[in-house]
């Protein structure tokens, strides 16, 4: 048999949360080892009914999990991602335009020997755009939605001083290129 591989996830949001019931289902080769979120107590009670029980750790602990899943804020990528590159890890980060405007992360990663895997799905619509490829693409418009609190401590609501708190309607919080995002 092969070597299992550790995953740890940074974040247990509805992304973390999905990713970590599925792991601790079973998956050939993958055992979930860590989560890092930042309501501890939450967490906790989210995984009642797991089957194992996981580790609560800080974010640079993750860097020790051979699997690094990144479902957090923008304002606290640099903590998961830097490790994990730094570590030499497996890196999928499920806000992959955060790595736009970082592509020292890149260059980085070559030097490690870590990779940064983009996961289907990231960038909603990005199997559409791979397949649409063959052709012209003159732009692509995507619409996402997330929780509110998945949003708080962006550096674009900081920078643009928009609150999050007590949202119960959507709201636009940003419209421009990826690039600009």
């Amino acid at each position: 048999m092969s070597k299992v591989l550790t995953v740890g996830i940074g974040g247990f949001g509805a992304v973390g949360r999905k990713v970590a019931e599925a792991l601790d289902k079973g998956a050939y080769g993958l055992r979930l080892t860590a989560i890092s979120a930042r309501d501890h107590d939450k967490a906790k009670r989210n995984m009642a009914g797991f089957t194992t029980e996981v580790p609560i750790v800080g974010l640079g602990e993750l860097a020790e999990c051979d699997i690094v899943v990144e479902g957090l804020p923008a304002a606290v990528f640099d903590e998961i991602a830097l490790p994990a590159i730094e570590a030499g890890r497996i890196f999928v980060p499920t806000s992959v335009g955060q790595i736009l405007p970082r592509m020292h992360l890149v260059d980085r990663a070559q030097e490690t020997g870590a990779r940064i895997i983009a996961p289907t799905g990231a960038l909603l619509g990005l199997d559409a755009v791979r397949a649409a490829a063959e052709g012209v693409i003159h732009s692509v418009t995507m619409i996402t939605r997330k929780p509110p609190n998945g949003l708080e401590g962006a550096p674009h609501l900081l920078n643009n001083n928009i609150s999050v708190k007590g949202l119960n309607v959507a709201k636009l919080v940003f419209e421009g290129s990826a690039r600009e995002g």
